[in-house]
Formats: C-alpha cells, sequence, structure tokens
C-alpha cells in the first residue's frame, strides 16, 4: 500500500491537438461566412449586370448630350468597381466559374512583375528569379494573377517607407511527416509560389483574421478587406493550401502550394488575335434568364444589333419555346442555375441532342 503523502502527477502535451482543434473551426467558420458571401453577391451581380448594361448602351448611342454622358459613366464605372467587389467575394467563396488550363506559372507570375513594379513604387525593389524548369499546374489564369497582385499590393502596403518584395517558384516534395505540422497540406508533388516582404509584419491575434472577408488592419478608405479573403478562395478553389509566416517588425512570408502536374512547362512565343468591332446580325437568339429584368435588357440589347429574339424565364418554358418556334434557333443564351429544376447545361445539352449545329 502506497504513503498517503505521495502525489501522482499526469503530464500531457496537448499544443498539436489544440492547434489543429482551431484550424478546424477557422475552416468551418470560412466555409460558412463563405457560403453567406456567395449568396449576396450572386444576387448582388444580378443588379449591377443590369446597370452596367443599360447604362453602357447609353453611352453607345451617338447622339447622348455631353450634359447625361458623364452622369451615365459615373454610374457605369461606379458599378464596374461594386462589380469587381462582388468577383472578389464570389473567389473567396469559391462561387464563381474557373477556366483550367495547363499554367506555367513562371510566365504567369513573370509577365505580372511588368506592372507590379510600377504598382509598388521606386522605393520597393522587386526580386523575381524564376527557376530554369518548373512543372506545370492546372488552374485558372487570371485568378492566379489576381492572387499575385492582391499578395503584392498588401506587401506594398506593409511597406510605407520602402522595403523589398521577392517573389519566389519551386517544387517541393511533400511527405507524411510533413502533415504532421501541417493537415492542410497534401502529399505529392508542388509547386510552391513564395511571397515576402520586409514590411511590419503581423503578430497572433491579426494572423488569425487575415483571411477572413471585410477584416482589415488598414485606415478606413484605404482597404475593403476582401484581398486576402480573395487569395484564400483561389487557392482553395484550385484545391491547394496556404501557409502564413509573420512577426512584427520582420517581415511576412506567404507560401501557397499548387499540385504539379507530370509535364514540365515549356516556354513558348503566343500571338495575340485582333479585337474584332461588334457588328450584329440576323440570327435568332433564345436567351433564358429568370430574372425578368436581366432577360429584358439581354433582348433590348440584341435586338438593338439586329437579332431576332426568343425569349424564355426557365428551362422548361424554354423547351416549351423551342417546340413551339416558327423558325429555327442559331444561338442559346442561358443562365446557368434555374428554378424547375432544368440547369442551363441541361437545357443547352437537350437541345444540342435535337439540333448539334
Amino acid at each position: 500500500m502506497l504513503p498517503s503523502n505521495v502525489v501522482h502527477c499526469y503530464v500531457e502535451d496537448t499544443t498539436e491537438r489544440l492547434s489543429l482543434e482551431a484550424q478546424l473551426r477557422q475552416s468551418q467558420k470560412m466555409e460558412s461566412v463563405g457560403q453567406l458571401a456567395a449568396g449576396v453577391a450572386h444576387d448582388f451581380n444580378n443588379m449591377l449586370t443590369i446597370i452596367q448594361g443599360h447604362s453602357s448602351s447609353l453611352l453607345m448611342r451617338p447622339t447622348l448630350p455631353d450634359e447625361i454622358s458623364e452622369p451615365v459613366s459615373a454610374v457605369y464605372f461606379a458599378a464596374e468597381r461594386a462589380a469587381s467587389l462582388t468577383r472578389q467575394l464570389l473567389m473567396f467563396s469559391r462561387k464563381n466559374i474557373m477556366q483550367p488550363r495547363p499554367l506555367d506559372l513562371r510566365e504567369t507570375v513573370g509577365n505580372m512583375t511588368k506592372m507590379l513594379q510600377r504598382l509598388i513604387g521606386e522605393n520597393i525593389t522587386l526580386d523575381f528569379h524564376p527557376p530554369a524548369r518548373l512543372p506545370v499546374v492546372q488552374g485558372d489564369g487570371g485568378m492566379m494573377e489576381q492572387v499575385v497582385m492582391n499578395l503584392s499590393v498588401n506587401a506594398r502596403d506593409a511597406m510605407p517607407r520602402g522595403g523589398a518584395l521577392t517573389i519566389g517558384l519551386e517544387t517541393v516534395r511533400i511527405d507524411e511527416n510533413y502533415l504532421e505540422m501541417h493537415p492542410q497540406a497534401h502529399v505529392g508533388n508542388f509547386v510552391r509560389l513564395r511571397v515576402t516582404d520586409t514590411g511590419s509584419g503581423m503578430d497572433a491575434s491579426t494572423l488569425a483574421h487575415i483571411f477572413e472577408p471585410f477584416f482589415t488592419t488598414k485606415e478606413i478608405g484605404k482597404g475593403t478587406g476582401l484581398g486576402l479573403a480573395t487569395v484564400y478562395g483561389i487557392v482553395k478553389q484550385h484545391d491547394g493550401w496556404l501557409e502564413v509566416a509573420s512577426e512584427p517588425g520582420r517581415g511576412t512570408t506567404f507560401d501557397i502550394f499548387f499540385a504539379a502536374e507530370n509535364e514540365m512547362a515549356v516556354t513558348a512565343d503566343q500571338e495575340i488575335a485582333p479585337t474584332a468591332p461588334v457588328i450584329g446580325g440576323t440570327e435568332s437568339i433564345l436567351i433564358v434568364e429568370d430574372e425578368p429584368v436581366l432577360r429584358e435588357m439581354a433582348r433590348d440589347i440584341l435586338e438593338s444589333c439586329g437579332y431576332k429574339i426568343l425569349e424564355a424565364s426557365s428551362g422548361r418554358d424554354a423547351l416549351e419555346v423551342w417546340n413551339r418556334r416558327a423558325h429555327p434557333v442559331d444561338l442559346l443564351l442561358t443562365d446557368m442555375v434555374m428554378p424547375e429544376g432544368v440547369s442551363g447545361v441541361d437545357l443547352a445539352d437537350k437541345l444540342l441532342a435535337i439540333q448539334p449545329a
């Protein structure tokens, strides 16, 4: 029998478990906010499309008086700025439509650096030395440019007195051991995009919130709080992940990982196709859109270009219009998500099966 004055102590290190729990809670919170943001952005984007469509249609009229042209232009550009915010919300929530293709990130980032130097200013040095060889990644080029742009703007704002911005690319191999401290990672070969600045850095409490939409440490009017939220959404939409290291006064490093393909990137010259003027036509177009004002706007604009227009408010309605049509339909212009169980893709498949041309 043990003496009554003996004390037993049991010690357990719960650091890793607590860290994993915190990451899980953060991920669940971001997912919920993303769903809310997507719903708001989708409805708001419909309204902005109507504003932009009608204002641009007015601006195209050669007889529009100057005293009306200026305020209409102001309306159009204000709507364009608002639309850019909805695009960022949709990127954050991963609800916008990707257009993936094999990408050479050396080329994507290299093209961006040509304009980044002007953006960040002369008091910040920009360093980008791409590797001689790099695997391609599957991604949306425009979204990748948005990632580089947003991170660079954030870095610039963190270095008001100047500093250095370094952008790097390299191939890394992630193994099982790496996953123990980085549970969001995946095993395999990845292209790592690293963006480092020598700016003011961030403390732990700020780091915990940087990917939340509308969270910002900048002054009022200096930022929307959507930049890093957009980066987060784009990376997640590409099935990648982010890691951030920062300390006050010691700068910040963002590491972003994208799955590497087996194919190596090869630099190739690409010709830019010339822009063709809008000349209109006489073909028949079937417009399918459940938002009446949006559908009417599309009809008015296309009719002004000479096209013959048929309208429908849903996929089922469109099939009825198709069966009643008096002449062939040359083009289907449809919303993607519609009520009554027939999506734009379903409708397109049905009509293509009937009329492949």
